[in-house]
Formats: C-alpha cells, structure tokens, sequence
C-alpha cells in the first residue's frame, strides 16, 4: 500500500517546528496498512477543565492520516492535503498518552479516507474520527 518502505525513524525525524512537533505526536508502528502514533494528555494538550482538549485529539488524528496519505503517493508528483476532519469524542482522558490507530477506508486517486481510533492508556476509546484527503499535483 504505501509507495516506498517507511520506518518509524523515518516518521519521527520530521522536522519538528509544527503542531505535531510542538505536541510531540510519535509514530510507534507501521504495519501493512495501518500507522499508530501516541501524543501526551499534559499541559500543552489540556483544555481548562484539565481533561484532554477535543482540537488536540483531531491534530493527532489529522497528523497520522496526513502522513498516512503522504505514504502512499509519489511526493515527486504529489502532495496530500486535508480536505475534511470530524471527530467525536467519547470519553474524557486526564494524563498519560492517547494512542491513535489510522486505518485506510478509501484510497483513490485523488482522494484517501481514513478511520483513525484514539485509546488512552486503559485500552478505552477516547476519540474516533474520520479523515479526508485530497491528492494534489504538486505546485511547480
């Protein structure tokens, strides 16, 4: 499925000045047509209410589906893009981390979709969200 053999280093040598750096979102897995990624419930990923922000959940969920597309095109020719994102949140997380597994319903040509489940700690599900992106020829 994916275009070339990733590892999970790979993954994780990112630059890391974005959003998935700055809430330290790390790939632990690739599998044949999956990815898993953690991200820390602390502080920076807190709402008021010092429980898991709901936006930190779909940048996780978001961070693994975007790359997930980026592993499956050609980035000579390609780029991959988010075009829609809704998630719901099931159940409240305070500390630990949140486990996102990112699975492919729809692979295309110029779209992908993907089911992305976030568990906390527990095995409880927190989160599932579903994301769609759009693959654009690269800008010249």
């Amino acid at each position: 499925m994916w275009f070339k053999e990733f590892t999970v280093e790979d993954l994780n040598n990112r630059p890391k000045n974005h959003i998935g750096g700055l809430l330290d979102i790390k790939f632990t897995e690739i599998g044949a047509d999956f990815i898993i990624g953690t991200m820390p419930v602390d502080e920076r990923t807190h709402q008021p209410a010092g429980i898991l922000h709901g936006g930190a959940s779909v940048v996780l969920a978001e961070t693994l589906g975007s790359i997930a597309s980026y592993m499956c095109i050609d980035p000579e020719k390609h780029v991959a893009v988010g075009l829609e994102v809704n998630a719901n949140h099931l159940r409240p997380v305070k500390s630990g981390l949140v486990t996102g597994i990112c699975k492919i319903i729809h692979r295309g040509a110029k779209t992908h979709i993907w089911d992305i489940k976030l568990y906390d700690d527990r095995g409880k599900m927190n989160c599932i969200s579903r994301l769609t992106v759009a693959i654009i020829n690269k800008p010249q």
